[in-house]
């Protein structure tokens, strides 16, 4: 036995340490070393065995007495009464077992502990639908009527399931919890396990007259027309989340969320940036070359823009306010205006003549010759 290492260092505890410190460190120590979370790591199932031996040893009172005052010798199996000092891989777990690590270990994961009840309050489920506005419905706001199959509680019964004047009774099998527990020792200790109880079938409650609406269930499917309220500026993809008006809880729980994605339908002439609405504004030759008072469309109808002599294609100028309300706050964008000179085709004789003069008029081909840019002193 001169290998072996003191059984309170393996915990990493003093010899002063109350019950409560070794369970405490042998319930880290397990959680970290158990073989099923280190496959084929031999070193961690040996350390295993070694913890498993110590807490063995010192959670029971007369055994870490007999170990306190003759060490490993009062605990050999040949000692006194021939308990086992170093107990088996499989043993010595005493009234601790692993379904309790391991209960406390996974309840993060979605396994739930040993004492969480299968028929506990739980949220309804989400709904997801969409729906599609208008450019100026996104842009103002509006309301507008949806349909959405939801599962509700029955009003016939109230939600347990049992007809009029009855009442479910209490699973004898499970005590109402929906779960049974099971144990099985393995080589790994006795290990716990959590199933649905079959007597009720996981609910907790045997009904024996069920409802004739729901049929026992306690919910039923119904279509519903929901009134919703499109806030005004909402942007293309953006979700609108109802609170409580998905599906209904279980056993008593809260309702899900209604989330409706908002698409919009592109416009005829105007395009959208966040806040901000770009347009092309189509004019003459004649327009861009002498200026002109235009008439712009907006989202607030038409407003008149002056642009001045020899406006260039492509030139963009800005309609303050003009613009998307913004989503949360007061105020609008702007709307942006580029100016796109419109070329004529198919020109009469009579026009070509006219263009031609024109052209002279400016100077004629001279006027295409490449500019000569004046260098930088």
């Amino acid at each position: 036995m001169a290998d072996k290492r003191d059984y309170y260092e393996v915990l990493g505890v003093g010899r002063d340490a109350s019950e409560a410190d070794i369970k405490k460190a042998f319930r880290r120590l397990a959680k970290e070393n158990h073989p099923d979370l280190h496959p084929d790591d031999k070193e961690c199932e040996s350390r295993f065995k070694e913890i498993n031996e110590a807490y063995e040893v010192l959670s029971d009172s007369e055994k870490r007495s007999r170990y306190d005052q003759f060490g490993f010798a009062g605990v050999d199996p040949n000692y006194g009464a021939g308990q086992s000092g170093g107990a088996g891989f499989g043993e010595g777990f005493g009234d601790f077992d692993l379904g309790d690590i391991f209960g406390s270990f996974f309840s993060g994961f979605g396994g739930g502990g040993a004492g969480r009840s299968r028929n506990a309050p739980m949220r309804g489920e989400n709904i997801r639908i969409g729906i599609t506005v208008t450019f100026e419905e996104a842009a103002f706001g509006c309301e507008k009527n949806v349909s959405v199959s939801r599962i509700e509680t029955c009003d016939e019964c109230g939600g347990n399931g049992c007809a009029k004047g009855t009442t479910p009774e209490v699973c004898p099998t499970c005590k109402g919890t929906g779960t049974v527990m099971s144990q099985k020792r393995t080589m790994f200790g006795v290990m716990q396990t959590s199933t649905a109880c079959s007597k009720c079938g996981g609910t907790g409650k045997i009904i024996h007259q069920p409802c004739p609406k729901c049929h026992g269930a306690g919910s039923v499917k119904k279509q519903k027309t929901i009134s919703v309220n499109i806030p005004a500026g909402i942007d293309h993809n953006q979700t609108i989340s109802l609170r409580g008006q998905g599906n209904a809880g279980v056993n008593g729980g809260p309702a899900g969320d209604l989330l409706i994605t908002v698409s919009i339908r592109p416009h005829e002439y105007f395009k959208r940036e966040g806040s901000s609405i770009l347009y092309e504004m189509p004019v003459t030759v004649t327009q861009a070359i002498l200026g002109a008072e235009l008439e712009v469309p907006t989202l607030d109808g038409k407003v008149k823009y002056s642009i001045p002599e020899g406006t260039q294609s492509g030139t963009v100028f800005r309609l303050k306010g003009k613009g998307v309300p913004f989503l949360r706050g007061n105020g609008r964008g702007d709307q942006f205006v580029t100016i796109n000179v419109v070329i004529p085709k198919d020109l009469t004789g009579e026009q070509r003549e006219l263009v031609r003069k024109l052209d002279e008029s400016f100077g004629g081909s001279g006027s295409n010759r490449p500019h000569r840019f004046k260098r930088k002193k």
